[in-house]
């Protein structure tokens, strides 16, 4: 079973009173080391129990944190004031000022303006500093051109490999061809085979097939019977009737 809630009131038994202080008192302080180590905040922990012993935590001294918190509420207070707000605001811009000019005289004594007031030392460090900047900058330089020049190679490894594969695609669209080019071939072969053996002997014009004529003709005999030169013209007949045909 979980534990129940507990009423937040004064505790009556002295002794479960003093029990519940200690616990709580070193959970307190554990929490305030942990939050300082996890978070790098400064952190001030005060406590007194109820027989006015005193226990405390500081991460880094108790009177710079107590002198940081004073510090604050004053200007806190005098920032609720509207006179107060505009004098902090105008020391704000000064001192951002002066923090302009201060960097502006830097760069234009590291573009080689206003070197007259320098001392060698200070010259000396101005060329020290140049010098580590435009290492830097050939460093960086040299950087993003190797990474170009690397981008450029998986490009062209890439185009290289697309390039095979379409000469590959390329060879199987032409043994495709030359089979179907084969294909056909030896299909209009066979059709003009076939065509040879069904086509008729003699043909006319307008595509119907005619028997040809057939001419009969019939020698005389020197002697003939007396019957067959009595059937002699119904031969003669019928020739002329299949010449007709």
């Amino acid at each position: 079973m979980g534990r129940g809630k507990i009423v937040i009131k004064r505790i009556d038994n002295s002794t479960t009173r003093q029990v519940t202080f200690a616990k709580r008192r070193n959970g307190l302080l554990k929490k305030a080391r942990e939050l300082s180590i996890l978070c790098d905040a400064e952190v001030g922990l005060i406590v007194f129990s109820s027989t006015g012993r005193l226990y405390d935590f500081a991460s880094s001294s108790m009177k710079s944190v107590i002198e940081r918190y004073n510090k604050l509420k004053e200007e806190h207070h005098r920032l609720l004031d509207p006179a107060s707000q505009v004098k902090f605001w105008q020391r704000e811009a000064a001192s951002l000022r002066q923090q302009l000019q201060y960097v502006q005289g830097c760069n234009r004594q590291l573009m080689g303006q206003e070197l007259s007031g320098l001392s060698i030392k200070d010259l000396q460090n101005f060329e020290d500093i140049l010098e580590m900047s435009l290492k830097g900058i050939r460093i960086r330089n040299e950087q993003i051109f190797t990474e170009e020049i690397k981008e450029l190679n998986q490009k062209g490894n890439l185009v290289h490999q697309e390039n095979l594969d379409l000469h590959k695609k390329v060879d199987l669209f032409r043994k495709e061809k030359a089979e179907l080019q084969k294909k056909v071939y030896e299909e209009r072969e066979v059709n003009e085979s076939r065509l040879t053996l069904h086509r008729p002997l003699h043909t006319v014009s307008n595509g119907y097939d005619i028997h040809p004529a057939v001419h009969l003709q019939l020698s005389q005999p020197q002697s003939q019977s007396k019957e067959t030169q009595a059937k002699a013209p119904e031969l003669g007949y019928l020739c002329q009737t299949v010449d007709i045909l």
